[in-house]
């Protein structure tokens, strides 16, 4: 019997990569591909890039001269590019880098195998199309290993928002959602591994409308039918954008059992002026509201949020609007970053805002989240939470988990094990997680 393949997966950027990065391993293992910690003794070495921030192509390009000394040592490892960066570098990839076999886009991983075979016979192989076919569909009969107690279940890709500082609708295309069935089964599947938490994903996750038995489901549906799966026993889903947070999905937040108090609704400003420059096609005014209503469905629910500091000709009461507006939601989670130019995006073309003054606003604005965060997490200490363990602590007999806000919680307890999901009088408050005790 011969030796398994190696490969090495390197991911960059959303759960929606890790996901991808995920099937395109159970891809490769029906041509015999066993996943390697290291690139040193790869067969192939696979990088799921993420074109997001600003020169992403260039820190590729770095990324991949490292493993020119691999490629000398060993002639018969195959390197690919895959994911945003793939799609939108395409061909160029392989001319800037050479050593580079494979180049396959996000819509494309399912074509893999053909395009590793391709690669043993000594050709180049890129595809960076927008197939027809379904990809989920072609690798439900992969080879399938046991999971963790957590999962990425991705429901719906593409964008058709178009803000004026992101790549996605020209990187991952259209907004497409998947047939809820086949979701529902994958789900099962999910669960028979051991899988207990599925995070379902899209780029515009709220704006799902996969077809159902009687006409377009909703993700409010979806969610109900996934409420129906013996042994899943919490859901949550990201990322929405506020205009698609219909009202069936507020609802569900305050009745489904297994929709977990936690909810990820970016905002990127609080500024009328520069969310109206960004295209977000919502104001500070209708996020708040909309704000209110999820909070009256359910008034322990945990908000985060996403902001750019910094974005074209941001004036500093721009950015006073964002700091009131953050004031106000007391967000338990945020992701703030500081604008970088996408290139293609309307926003790159635009005056830019100097650098020091979006590094001050950034710093301020972290210093705010950090400490509602705080305050939001000091509040747990003395409420009892259900905590679903994942791996083993950094000291003896310590388990890690996570509780239904989302918040890392350690505890000391030899009888937990990986997958159990247990209540916990929360005692401690640290940096950035909980400690407590079973009850």
């Amino acid at each position: 019997m011969s030796e398994p393949k190696k490969l090495f997966i390197k991911t960059y950027g959303c759960q929606m990569n890790v996901y991808d990065s995920e099937r395109m391993s159970e891809a490769l293992g029906g041509q015999g591909y066993v996943e390697t910690k290291t690139p040193d003794d790869a067969d192939m070495i696979l990088l799921n890039t993420c074109h997001i921030r600003e020169k992403a192509a260039e820190k590729v390009y770095s990324e991949l001269g490292r493993f020119k000394g691999l490629k000398v040592e060993k002639p018969d490892l195959k390197i690919g590019v895959a994911g945003c960066v793939a799609q939108a570098e395409g061909e160029e990839i392989m001319r800037r880098q050479p050593l580079v076999d494979l180049v396959v886009g996000p819509q494309s991983y399912h074509r893999l195998p053909e395009m590793e075979a391709k690669t043993r016979a000594g050709e180049k192989a890129l595809d960076t199309d927008f197939p027809e076919e379904d990809k989920f569909e072609k690798l439900k009969n992969r080879p399938k290993a046991k999971r963790g107690p957590t999962a990425f279940l991705t429901v719906q890709e593409g964008c058709d928002k178009f803000c004026a500082f992101c790549v996605v609708p020209y990187t991952r295309g259209a907004e497409v959602s998947r047939p809820a069935d086949r979701i529902i089964r994958e789900a099962h599947d999910l669960v028979e591994r051991g899988v207990r938490e599925i995070t379902l994903l899209g780029q515009n996750v709220n704006a799902y409308h996969g077809a159902g038995v009687n006409g377009d489901m909703t993700l409010a549906g979806l969610i109900w039918e996934l409420n129906k799966v013996d042994g899943l026993e919490r859901i949550r889903f990201t990322t929405s954008h506020p205009n698609d947070m219909a009202d069936d999905l507020i609802e569900a937040h305050g009745t489904c059992d297994k929709l977990m108090p936690y909810l990820h609704l970016p905002v990127q400003s609080g500024s009328d002026r520069i969310l109206k420059r960004m295209n977000r096609s919502h104001t500070a005014e209708s996020y708040l509201r909309l704000i209110e209503r999820i909070r009256a469905a359910r008034p322990d629910i945990v908000m985060s949020g996403d902001f750019i500091v910094g974005f074209p000709e941001e004036a500093e009461e721009d950015f006073q609007a964002t700091m009131d507006l953050v004031e106000e939601v007391k967000y338990g989670y945020a992701y703030s970053f500081k604008y970088s130019t996408r290139p293609g995006t309307p926003a790159a073309e635009r005056a830019q805002v100097d650098p020091a003054a979006a590094d001050e606003r950034l710093q301020r604005l972290q210093a705010l989240i950090t400490r509602h965060q705080r305050e939001i997490q000091d509040g747990m200490v003395g409420r009892t939470v259900r905590v679903l363990f994942e791996k083993p602590g950094r000291l003896p007999g310590q388990m890690v988990g996570k509780s239904e806000y989302l918040h890392s919680v350690h505890v000391k307890g030899p009888e937990i094990a990986v997958g159990d999901l247990k209540e916990v009088r929360i005692t401690e408050s640290g940096a950035n997680s909980l400690a407590g005790e079973l009850l």
